[in-house]
């Protein structure tokens, strides 16, 4: 008599899916808590408001500067290696960071620097990481696969920024950022047994500007691409500078310090594990247009910073636009994975990525003249503002409104059916 053993996981939950999603959990864990150390270990060392904008800036420009190479190199490359070097850098500057915080106190020039080659690591890891993902998942449950990935990671997420303010209150920011350059070296690990041999060897000739060209043909020839690109080029400009800078300082003067600005980081980490949990069985047929709809809440954070509202309210604003932003982050790797060629997956991958950060650390820089100038109310609403407005437009985009989902990827060699076709409207996985 034959037994067979249960399987313990989902046919699409292979290896490489399960060290990259241990991987993900593990930095994300350290890196959220980090962020809150970050702007914390700036105003400790008697910087204001300026300051922890220049240190924001200082990480996301080299971010945006050696994304689009981070790309080319990770499509030419092993994947899993620029992914491990891109760690080690992390580990390195994250921890000379924990050391200077630690010792005494660091001059703005020095945490500027080691931001810096933190925001290094980040543009070469990036896009080798997102191409991974995607290349290691395949068939109709591509959408559950990656909303899964995404509820661990923000889970961690969740637990990284309530323990992060919790700690650098109780302990201060130095041990967070250690804990963070100890992520990265555990995740580092990991990620050095991924297997890319699923993964087709690249044809000879052409060299980098050739690989970014190809890239910018795929990238610029699909407008919902570089629409929403351009779209998020903006709100994540004003968001990042508003939680970046705005937010420490207004939880310093009205909320009571790191902790509770923690907490409501928190709460937007559990409204994305909501939001992933709900994708895992929501499968819309129109992504894009459903995900562009759940950006306008994206708005609502920085108008309550505005007000500003007690704790308790802006955590209840961040749970929601948690919810919300996540429903747009798993329908737009949905969407890629479904478009986008596995061969071409990291490029435009560092296109999305330089697009979606290349205005941030412009924003975070004068995050501090801003409100010198408007004031810190105005300067909010101001930010919420935009993120209406540049939400708005993008939906004037028609394949904004009208990109189906498919049962099977186009990229993959399969004819695009024609609109109104059974296969171009049957939700994936079975579910409406």
């Amino acid at each position: 008599m034959s037994t067979t053993t249960p399987r313990r996981r989902p046919a699409w939950a292979g290896r490489n899916y399960s060290l990259l999603t241990a991987a993900a959990v593990i930095t994300s864990l350290g890196s959220n808590g980090a962020l809150i150390a970050a702007a914390f270990a700036v105003l400790e060392a008697g910087g204001d408001g300026g300051d922890v904008g220049l240190v924001a800036a200082a990480r996301t420009l080299p971010l945006v500067l050696f994304l689009l190479i981070g790309g080319a190199v990770a499509d030419r490359l092993p994947r899993h290696r620029v992914m491990v070097a891109a760690n080690a850098l992390n580990f390195l500057s994250q921890g000379a960071f924990a050391v200077l915080v630690l010792a005494g106190e660091p001059r703005l020039w020095q945490m500027m620097l080691l931001a810096a080659l933190g925001g290094t690591g980040q543009a070469f890891f990036s896009p080798a990481a997102e191409g991974m993902l995607m290349s290691c998942v395949d068939g109709e449950q591509a959408g559950r696969a990656f909303a899964v990935f995404r509820m661990a990671m923000q889970g961690a997420g969740l637990g990284g920024a309530a323990l992060g303010g919790a700690m650098v209150a109780a302990v201060g920011p130095g041990w967070v950022l250690a804990a963070d350059a100890a992520a990265f070296a555990v995740a580092g690990a990991l990620r050095a047994f991924l297997d890319v041999g699923h993964i087709p060897p690249r044809a000879p000739g052409g060299g980098l500007l050739a690989d970014l060209r190809d890239g910018w043909r795929e990238f610029a020839g699909r407008p919902w691409l570089w629409g929403i690109v351009v779209q998020f080029s903006i709100a994540n400009a004003v968001v990042g500078a508003a939680d970046a800078v705005y937010g420490p300082l207004v939880a310093r003067d009205h909320l009571g310090g790191a902790g509770p600005w923690g907490l409501a980081l928190g709460f937007f980490g559990a409204g994305t594990v909501v939001g992933a949990l709900l994708m895992t069985r929501w499968k819309p047929r129109r992504l894009l247009f459903v995900g562009t709809l759940c950006v306008f809440p994206l708005a609502l954070p920085s108008a309550a910073l505005a007000v500003p509202v007690p704790a308790a309210a802006l955590c209840a604003v961040m749970f929601l636009t948690g919810v919300t932003l996540e429903v747009f982050g798993v329908s737009w790797m949905t969407a890629l994975h479904q478009e986008i060629p596995e061969d071409k997956l990291s490029r435009v991958s560092a296109y999305d990525w330089f697009g979606s950060v290349a205005l941030v650390p412009l924003a975070t820089a004068l995050a501090g003249p801003a409100e010198t100038a408007f004031g810190r109310t105005a300067s909010l609403w101001g930010c919420a503002t935009l993120v209406v407005l540049v939400t708005a437009a993008v939906l004037c985009v028609p394949e904004v409104r009208d990109l189906r989902r498919r049962s099977t990827p186009v990229a993959r060699g399969v004819p695009e059916p024609a609109p109104g076709s059974a296969d171009a409207e049957r939700p994936v996985g079975g579910h409406g």
